[in-house]
């Protein structure tokens, strides 16, 4: 198995994720949706896998409150791939993946610890939370 998990650098929530990991020792591969932005293929099928472009997208941040309205309503795939492209910060973070299956996103001990109770290369995954 193989685990990538996507999110922003500078992000305190991804911040707390990678801490998580690294505790637990699990090995990973980050990716900053900046640097290396998702493909409209890649975004299309994590949309679909999380059930929609609404579960994918943080519209509670300052990101998506700075967007003109006319661009608040996108129509089709098409448009929603090229808003998340011009803005990556649009994106729920931490996405994670294991192998091309999406796991889900965003971070609690608890949520983890779910995700990669069944990895071999956790010791301890139990929540004190």
């Amino acid at each position: 198995m193989s685990y990538t998990m996507y999110g922003l650098d500078k992000c305190d929530t991804c911040a707390k994720a990678r801490r998580w990991l690294d505790r637990h020792d699990v090995t990973y591969r980050f990716i900053d949706y900046r640097a290396q932005r998702p493909e409209p293929d890649t975004l299309r099928d994590w949309a679909r896998q999380i059930g929609g472009w609404d579960k994918l997208v943080n519209k509670g941040g300052p990101t998506w409150r700075n967007l003109l309205p006319q661009r608040k309503s996108p129509a089709s795939d098409a448009e929603w791939t090229l808003l998340i492209r011009e803005h990556p910060p649009l994106l729920r973070r931490p996405l994670v993946l294991r192998d091309d299956a999406l796991l889900g996103v965003g971070f609690n001990e608890r949520l983890f610890g779910g995700w990669f109770a069944d990895a071999a290369l956790i010791s301890n995954v139990h929540s004190t939370k």
